[in-house]
């Protein structure tokens, strides 16, 4: 899976196991070109990464599952990814791995390297690094101990996150969402003439699940509405593919509802959308609408018991006193309910209003603290300051 040239070197190595982690980690590293072109970075992530200069050893986010038994379905396959990165980094020893979010690989990964002397704690010579903090907050808090234990830093892009760790012995720093860059160019709009748009997310699995739900919603509202038209936003590839065959079983909607490329600006006068990353892209684009997830049904169950916070969707988290997306998951994701909520956000402006304050609010939360930014804390972190610009 993983090849290793006889004359391969490596300064960093990055691990990004979801398009969204491989966004943020593309952003890190172009970043980090401006004040370290020197540094030779591999990459196990996906296309951003190898679009701003990374050697893409694999592409992982191909291979993006969620949920435990979707895990467990894939078990062979990790179990060989996590042998080939093993020995990957045992042979070509980068100064630093950085591991992007993608917790339930990721820390197997970094407890592997550390019982068998391969990172500095454990008596080798690789930094262990994470930026984009797994969400202990909401459930399994007890890895703290574990990224402890494995990890040499922790870079956050929420800044209630530090205080996370505050009771163990692990240095973590806030260093800003990627989001609320002022040099950031957002995906999303709003428009109140634009199209509806209908963001099921990055993966096959939650595509399947919610999106027949979400275009199920908007034909309810069209029927009143003709001349509404909406954009399904996805990436290209096996879920792009998935989703053209979604939208085929709806022939009443052909000239009115696309698949638009991820890779463009889509504008939108409203959304329903998955509560991933790509909800708080629409909080902070100030897009009116709501928040749609499914999962396995035994994944939520176990879900229920585990999660401890009182919302899925990031924006909500972030301001829990005036969340501007209303939640509906599992069985609560009815076409009736999307469509009822989809329609009060075509009527009239308050709920435009409200969001757009929601985004200033978002702006000011995530911003990149003065004294560091993202690259400035890889820099130092991973012992780069040494490099020659």
């Amino acid at each position: 899976m993983l090849s290793v040239p006889p004359d391969a070197s490596c300064d960093l190595l990055i691990i990004a196991g979801e398009a969204s982690g491989d966004e943020h980690a593309a952003r890190l590293l172009e970043d980090l070109r401006n004040s370290r072109p020197d540094l030779k970075v591999a990459a196990i992530g996906g296309p951003k990464l190898r679009d701003v200069g990374a050697d893409l050893l694999f592409d992982l986010t191909r291979h993006a599952v969620v949920g435990i038994f979707e895990v467990l379905k894939n078990y062979g396959f990790f179990k060989r990814l996590m042998s080939d990165t093993l020995d990957w980094i045992g042979k070509v020893k980068p100064q630093a791995v950085l591991f992007v979010d993608y917790p339930g690989f990721n820390l197997r990964l970094a407890s592997s390297l550390l019982d068998q002397g391969i990172s500095k704690k454990g008596g080798g010579e690789v930094k262990l690094l994470q930026y984009v903090s797994p969400q202990l907050w909401a459930w399994k808090p007890k890895r703290r101990f574990k990224m402890a234990r494995t990890l040499d830093a922790l870079g956050v892009i929420f800044p209630f996150e530090v205080e996370t760790y505050a009771d163990v012995d692990l240095p973590v720093r806030f260093v800003g969402h990627p989001f609320a860059r002022e040099d950031y160019v957002p995906t999303l709009s709003y428009d109140a003439e634009a199209p509806v748009l209908l963001l099921p997310g990055s993966r096959r699995q939650p595509v399947a699940r919610i999106l027949p739900t979400l275009l199920d919603a908007f034909a309810s509202v069209s029927r009143k509405r003709p001349d509404l038209c909406a954009r399904i936003v996805s990436p290209a590839g096996e879920v792009g593919e998935l989703a053209w065959g979604i939208l085929k079983r709806f022939p009443e909607f052909k000239g009115k509802v696309e698949i638009f490329s991820n890779e463009k600006v889509a504008t939108g006068c409203a959304v329903l959308t998955s509560s991933g990353t790509m909800s708080l892209a629409c909080a902070l684009a100030g897009i009116p609408g709501a928040i749609v997830y499914r999962a396995h049904p035994m994944t939520y169950l176990l879900a229920r018991f585990l999660v401890k916070v009182p919302y899925l969707g990031m924006a909500n988290i972030l301001l829990p006193k005036s969340p501007p997306y209303p939640e509906f998951i599992q069985r609560a994701a009815r076409p009736d309910a999307l469509s009822k909520r989809l329609e009060s956000c075509l009527d009239g402006n308050e709920e435009a209003k409200k969001c757009m304050e929601a985004s200033t609010s978002l702006v000011k939360v995530l911003s990149q603290p003065a004294d560091v930014s993202a690259a400035d804390w890889l820099i130092q972190a991973g012992g780069f300051e040494g490099k020659s610009s």
